[in-house]
């Protein structure tokens, strides 16, 4: 299962990229996660589908000092990504 995720609300300068990438790399998860100009962070994971499901309800919350106000969530073809990274 793949997923295309953008994250609103106070979600940069808080951490939310490093812990996503911790989070997904314990669930196993592949994908990538970066920060936009718009403040939002947009993230994809790739995996299990009750994994993936865990991440998503993960991003809903994200790190301590974020507050999410709203989490977008789109399907999407998987496309056998490997590792989980930050991209800049």
């Amino acid at each position: 299962m793949r997923v295309h995720v953008l994250i609103s609300g106070v979600v940069q300068g808080v951490f939310f990229r490093a812990t996503t990438q911790n989070q997904a790399r314990k669930l196993g998860l592949n994908g990538w996660v970066r920060n936009k100009s718009s403040g939002q962070v947009e993230a994809v994971f790739e995996g299990p589908k009750e994994r993936v499901e865990q991440m998503v309800e993960w991003c809903k919350y994200g790190p301590p000092d974020a507050h999410v106000e709203n989490v977008e969530v789109q399907d999407d073809k998987e496309e056998g990504l490997d590792g989980f990274t930050i991209k800049y």
